[in-house]
């Protein structure tokens, strides 16, 4: 089912790159029938994955080594790993289908050894192994299960082949739009009834009303109290993906902070969600959120609760949920299998999703 056909928002998770490198004994996915199982048990009907386009296009059934993401975070791998996109992408696909479960498709262009997500170098090219992707998805007869495309998980950041780090700092430059609108325009043209979007972390709480995102379907923003505050800078976080010692300043100073005041920060999450959803009313297109809410970082650690971020979680989902304007809400960029103390929680997560399941659709 299309975002466009739904009747009530979807309650979605992402489960990233997670669901296909992760399946290790132990790792949380190499049952992927007892792990959607647990979705469904949690009140979940969509997930969000990465579909690999730029493998899939390059060798569908070629096995691809992967390179770590980083080595102290519990999504994807932790080392080396060898993937194979397709048949099991349908294979999962269909599992969701089964099951009644949407799935959005889209991807952090995961890095190979031999490093094919550098070829990318138009527009046209990254649609292009999109259409291959969903081509191949369409042949098994899947292609009804797909909720919406995201072209690349928080573009440009993630997009490695846009440019340097400075180039890929701002979605909202003219080379960036030119990109969007290019390639989302190509696949719209062979897949109409298909949303297709970029999904953003960064500089989505300023005014952006003023540019022209018809081009798209819908809105992706992913918000996080603690990205889109001063929550970061106050605890002295530093993202280091292969040094463990990102965690000093979280457990030393992210809960105690949060408890000193927890309205205050409750409120800046109050406020980012409400610009958000000004954003959504203003451009006319309806808001799903995949990653958001507390924190960006987090995981089962020595003197780390998931209480305090459960909390902020719920208030976030409650938040979204009473402006109207999410046709798909999640309740953290936690709900899965490998997050032990936040996956256990069964009864949070099925308040949250009935509450998110029971919302109202956007109304233009």
């Amino acid at each position: 089912m299309i975002l466009s056909e739904l009747t009530r928002p979807v309650a979605i998770t992402m489960w990233d790159f997670s669901w296909l490198e992760r399946r290790w004994a132990g790792a949380g996915y190499e049952n992927w029938d007892e792990a959607l199982d647990g979705l469904l048990e949690r009140g979940y009907n969509a997930v969000r994955i990465d579909a690999y386009p730029h493998l899939l296009s390059a060798g569908a059934n070629r096995v691809w080594r992967l390179k770590p993401q980083w080595t102290n975070q519990d999504w994807g791998a932790c080392g080396l790993v060898d993937v194979q996109i397709q048949p099991h992408l349908n294979r999962f696909i269909a599992k969701c289908k089964e099951r009644g479960i949407c799935v959005a498709l889209s991807t952090w262009f995961r890095e190979d050894l031999g490093n094919q997500r550098a070829l990318i170098a138009t527009p046209e090219l990254h649609a292009r192994i999109w259409l291959d992707a969903l081509r191949s998805i369409e042949q098994d007869g899947l292609l009804d299960s797909i909720l919406y495309v995201d072209l690349c998980n928080e573009w440009p950041w993630w997009g490695t082949f846009f440019g340097t780090d400075e180039q890929r700092a701002d979605w909202r430059t003219l080379k960036s739009m030119d990109w969007m609108r290019r390639s989302i325009g190509v696949l719209q043209k062979a897949y109409p009834s298909l949303p297709f979007c970029f999904s953003f972390s960064d500089r989505v709480l300023e005014d952006n009303t003023s540019l022209d995102l018809s081009f798209m379907r819908l809105l992706e923003p992913h918000i996080w109290m603690s990205k889109d505050t001063d929550f970061y800078r106050q605890i002295g976080f530093k993202c280091n993906p292969f040094d463990a010692d990102e965690y000093r300043p979280v457990v030393e100073h992210a809960e105690r902070l949060y408890r000193m005041d927890e309205r205050h920060w409750q409120e800046g999450l109050a406020k980012a969600i409400s610009d958000v959803a000004l954003w959504s009313r203003k451009s006319d297109l309806p808001l799903v959120t995949t990653e958001c809410w507390a924190i960006v970082n987090y995981r089962d650690w020595p003197l780390l609760d998931w209480g305090w971020v459960k909390e902020l979680c719920a208030f976030g989902v409650a938040e979204a949920v009473k402006t109207g304007r999410w046709a798909g809400i999640a309740t953290s960029n936690f709900c899965g299998p490998q997050f032990v103390g936040m996956w256990r929680d069964k009864t949070w997560h099925q308040n949250l999703t009935g509450l998110i399941r029971s919302g109202a659709m956007p109304n233009p």
